[in-house]
């Protein structure tokens, strides 16, 4: 593509230096980007390069339809709460139509809920009959048929499990949470620790290779001895290949191999439970809702856009994080129609920016109020999400563009290289209200 030569400020079209005075506020900073090449195993680096996961909030708590703390949040003693599995009996359940439902959205695997911090397993389990195949009239085992479609289809299946567990007698002393469930004093922690392993065992080795285990629920108990080593030693020698992460919302422990952000993007803190998150050295995800809700709630009516949840997928891309986005599902076993709307939205989209996104790391230009820039290889991408001016100017880059395009269209962008930093001056054709994506191939 044509570039501009070498030209001072005065000789600049007035809508250029309009758009340079507004851009150039904090905008001399080049983005300081973790390397996809640190000492990550091929499971990591998978991970890194998937960019777009599934969450799925799932269990006999969406027959109340008001998510999954709803235990907590009434003050529901185990016995109130032990009418709740009988009415469970999602016979429209179909994990092929889950499975493809993420495979069109674009996602790369999904995380499903084994166990919440209600204590109830949906799997089927020989540690006790709190589950779903021993307590429901459904009495099926979704866990087995979603591993089986999901390696069919071609998705990796991670499992996440809630350390934290309001009906177990042996969850002793009491967090944070769940103290109107009206268990008895006393109970064995390392029991329930042993309990925890065999469980977390029976999802390691009855599911096939799994992708790997989501941790939640360290954070209610954030002083005692989980006994971490010794249950990371056992997922890892049970299935070598499989990742560990834990949403403790503090800097990694040894034996984790990603590191999630809850309804934030990393490091920015936003969300109160973050204000002690560190950014470390591992593969980033941050995990958001396309409601408010994670588990089914029928009055969150609070639907997020296509357009707001692509820009968070890029936002999030551009601080080298995946995106791992939940639906609850109804308890008749249904993704509700709002959410199956929005996945397809996405998927349509990756479906022409992909390559944006996808094997992608956080690009040379520091997140900014305009954007994010991702980058493979030699090729930056410029995500404009939120700019009307004609021109944008970049900080400084450490190397030579060569040619700059859209790539909706593959139209020139005009480049000016000066002191102060690079300009894109756009064409007319750059007028998507989501996403410009300017390509710099470099040298």
């Amino acid at each position: 593509m044509t570039q501009f030569g070498k030209r001072t400020s005065a000789s600049m079209p007035a809508v250029i230096l309009t758009a340079l005075t507004l851009a150039l506020v904090g905008a001399r900073t080049l983005g300081a980007q973790p390397e996809a090449s640190r000492n990550w195993t091929p499971q990591q680096q998978w991970f890194h390069d998937a960019r777009f996961g599934m969450f799925i909030h799932w269990g006999v708590y969406s027959t109340l339809e008001e998510g999954e703390w709803v235990m907590n949040n009434r003050g529901m003693t185990v016995d109130e709460y032990a009418k709740l599995p009988p009415q469970f009996n999602p016979t429209q359940f179909d994990a092929a139509e889950w499975v493809a439902a993420a495979k069109a959205a674009g996602a790369k695997y999904i995380t499903i809920t084994s166990k919440h911090h209600d204590g109830f397993a949906m799997f089927a389990t020989r540690q006790s009959d709190w589950d779903v195949v021993d307590r429901t009239p459904w009495a099926k085992d979704p866990l087995k048929a979603l591993a089986d479609e999901c390696r069919k289809q071609g998705i990796k299946l991670f499992f996440y499990y809630s350390q934290l567990d309001w009906h177990n007698a042996d969850y002793y002393p009491l967090g944070r949470t769940g103290h109107t469930a009206g268990r008895p004093p006393g109970g064995n922690w390392s029991k329930y620790l042993d309990y925890m392993d065999a469980q977390l065992s029976e999802l390691l080795t009855n599911y096939g290779e799994i992708g790997g285990i989501w941790f939640d629920g360290w954070w209610d108990k954030p002083d005692a001895d989980w006994r971490l080593p010794q249950t990371y030693a056992l997922i890892h020698r049970l299935q070598p290949t499989a990742l560990i992460g834990s949403n403790h919302h503090r800097k990694p422990n040894p034996g984790e191999d990603f590191q999630m952000f809850e309804k934030d993007l990393p490091g920015q803190k936003t969300a109160e439970f973050n204000a002690q998150s560190e950014v470390g050295k591992l593969p980033l995800e941050t995990c958001d809702t396309i409601n408010n809700s994670w588990g089914y709630n029928v009055r969150d009516q609070h639907y997020k856009s296509v357009e707001q949840l692509i820009r968070y997928l890029v936002r999030a891309a551009g601080r080298d994080a995946n995106l791992l986005l939940n639906v609850g599902p109804m308890p008749n076993g249904k993704i509700q129609p709002e959410f199956v709307e929005r996945l397809k939205g996405l998927g349509a989209w990756l479906a022409k920016n992909g390559e944006s996104i996808y094997g992608t790391r956080g690009g040379p230009v520091a997140p900014r109020s305009w954007g994010v820039t991702t980058q493979r290889g030699n090729r930056i991408y410029v995500h404009i999400v939120d700019w009307q001016d004609e021109a944008l100017v970049l900080p400084k880059l450490d190397r030579q563009i060569v040619t700059a395009h859209l790539l909706a269209n593959g139209d020139a962008v005009k480049t000016l290289e000066a002191d102060y930093g690079t300009v894109l001056r756009l064409p007319a054709s750059a007028n998507d209200p989501v996403d410009n994506i300017v390509v710099l191939d470099t040298k």
